[in-house]
């Protein structure tokens, strides 16, 4: 099929990783993917929760919001309405597990490393781009303190998708609006997968579709991961 944006089927939009983006935070990246842009901190923090305390190991959690501009129509604030809804903790939530699952907390030490994941600007794929720039952040953190040892692997993420009967990488906002099948891809750099999201939109789909998506994932994840160690090795 010919996609709007002329790409190929199995291909990413273009990717550009800054890192450093910001001067204060320990590790930062403006990570953008197509017009998704996703602006990712990592900043260490010597204290735990309480539950963890004396265990000897650390934890790592993150935050996710979209700024109000970031879909074109102003959205409020979640701290102003006083709740966060149900899909940032979702999202916060897989962002935290995604990067837990390359990290050894007992190598972290009794502290916490907080990711923050911003959104300035939405067009598809947003918990996916914030995942893949979450581990460039928390590596570029982990090195410049000393722990690169508690990152025992890299992490990425791509969304998948049925649209008109065809399996389509990395949907932008025109194509997953209208996708019949959405599915989200969380993967180590050794292949493991740490989460799938699956779910028909519109119409059920068959094992035949998922193993053809999972191979798109793994092609774009592939070249995230590329693009994710190029950025790191290039920072000072």
């Amino acid at each position: 099929m010919s996609r709007h944006d002329a790409r190929r089927v199995d291909q990413l939009r273009p990717l550009e990783l800054v890192v450093d983006y910001l001067e204060q935070p320990l590790g930062s990246v403006l990570y953008t993917q197509g017009k998704t842009r996703v602006l990712c901190t990592a900043s260490l923090d010597e204290q735990i929760p309480r539950w963890l305390r004396g265990a000897g190991r650390g934890w790592l959690t993150a935050e996710y919001s979209l700024l109000p501009a970031s879909t074109g129509e102003r959205t409020q604030r979640e701290a102003s309405a006083g709740k966060q809804k149900g899909r940032t903790v979702e999202i916060q939530r897989l962002i935290g597990r995604a990067l837990r699952a390359v990290t050894d907390l007992e190598a972290l030490g009794e502290r916490t490393l907080w990711v923050d994941c911003d959104v300035l600007q939405a067009d598809g794929g947003t918990r996916c781009a914030a995942i893949s720039g979450a581990y460039v952040a928390a590596a570029r953190a982990l090195g410049k303190a000393g722990l690169s040892r508690a990152l025992t692997d890299s992490v990425a993420a791509v969304s998948i998708g049925i649209v008109d009967g065809e399996p389509l990488l990395d949907l932008d906002y025109e194509e997953d609006s209208g996708a019949e099948v959405d599915v989200n891809v969380v993967r180590t750099g050794a292949g493991l997968l740490v989460e799938v999201q699956a779910t028909a939109e519109r119409a059920p789909f068959g094992r035949d579709d998922l193993d053809a998506m999972l191979d798109l994932a793994e092609s774009g994840i592939s070249t995230i991961r590329e693009a994710q160690e190029a950025a790191l090795d290039a920072a000072p």
